[in-house]
């Protein structure tokens, strides 16, 4: 998908954590405004989204990448993702049903990030399931902007949390077989008088 854009961002010479940052900001100001008109909200929110498109992007095609860049950038995410699901509760505060649907979708969002953090911190590459981050900012942006913002918390609550149920089985399967691996093997008193 880079391969296209690699000159373009090789010709970015702006710091990728400043697009990181960015990003964040606009991101931040559009949650702030979908809590007041969700298809404006929607919009600045899409614009947010192409920066946290673009940093990693720029990092990689100018050498740049670094443990702290991809540090700032999954934590802000998680900033995001809160103040738009918020912005998006406060917006709908009058229907209790949709409220839930948001703060649920807020839960999930944050274990699809949990399990795959937690597995790779014990050492299981965890990149599986269906609603990741880009996701769930198009069915966000998209409900918004185009007036079915209910129906697509809906599937954002059913989606983020089976997400994070293929990620929880995902790593237990890898670590059974991790640990399958490395078991010794049992020395029975049958065993050792054959």
């Amino acid at each position: 998908m880079e391969t296209p854009l690699l000159p373009v961002m090789k010709r970015i010479k702006i710091n990728p954590n400043a697009l990181t940052l960015a990003g964040f900001f606009v991101t931040s100001a559009g949650a702030f405004v979908i809590a007041q008109d969700l298809r404006a909200g929607g919009m600045v929110i899409l614009f947010g989204s192409l920066f946290d498109s673009f940093d990693g992007m720029v990092a990689r095609a100018n050498g740049r990448t670094s443990a702290l860049g991809a540090y700032l950038d999954s934590v802000l995410d998680r900033y995001s993702d809160a103040f738009i699901l918020l912005g998006v509760a406060y917006f709908l505060r009058s229907n209790p049903v949709a409220v839930a649907l948001a703060l649920g979708t807020l839960v999930g969002a944050y274990l699809v990030s949990y399990t795959r953090a937690r597995a790779e911190g014990l050492g299981v590459d965890c990149k599986v399931g269906l609603m990741e981050r880009p996701e769930r900012i198009i069915l966000v942006t998209a409900g918004a902007i185009f007036g079915f913002m209910v129906p697509s918390l809906w599937v954002l609550l059913v989606l983020s949390h089976f997400t994070a149920l293929q990620r929880i089985m995902h790593t237990r399967k890898a670590l059974s077989a991790s640990n399958a691996k490395t078991a010794r093997p049992t020395v029975t008193i049958k065993k050792i008088l054959r």
